[in-house]
């Protein structure tokens, strides 16, 4: 499984943006599942603007089935909240906590994202041990 942060998404859905031809790349070689997190959806959208053709074409995208997204509980979203606590000197918004909160609740260490300097920075949890991040 891997997880789809806003960067790739927002690439993936505006053929405007530099980063468009190496997602849709990345995203064809991909043969794992993809999920993504509700406040990375709601992040992706403000970013594509709601009614944008963006918008409109990643909705149909989850609603074939290209990709699933994952609800979190109550105790995942306040490790998300403990995340951006811990990570305050590198801040760390709520969409990027729940990708990783997500990752510790799914127990998978992939990442799809842009952002490769925030993500090299944070850690999963696994147990009493932290794990790098597998960016993609």
């Amino acid at each position: 499984m891997i997880l789809v942060d806003t960067g790739p998404l927002v690439a993936l859905f505006d053929p405007q943006e530099a980063q468009y031809a190496a997602c849709r790349q990345t995203l064809a070689s991909i043969r794992l599942p993809t999920v993504t997190t509700l406040p990375v959806l709601t992040e992706t959208f403000h970013i594509l603007g709601p009614e944008s053709r963006g918008s409109e074409a990643l909705r149909s995208f989850i609603a074939e089935g290209g990709m699933s997204i994952h609800f979190s509980s109550h105790e995942e979203t306040m490790r998300a909240f403990e995340l951006m606590s811990t990570y305050k000197d590198h801040p760390m918004d709520l969409a990027d906590a729940s990708v990783i909160a997500a990752a510790e609740a799914l127990a998978t260490r992939r990442v799809f994202t842009l952002d490769r300097n925030d993500f090299e920075t944070y850690r999963i949890k696994r147990g009493h041990r932290l794990y790098p991040v597998e960016i993609i």
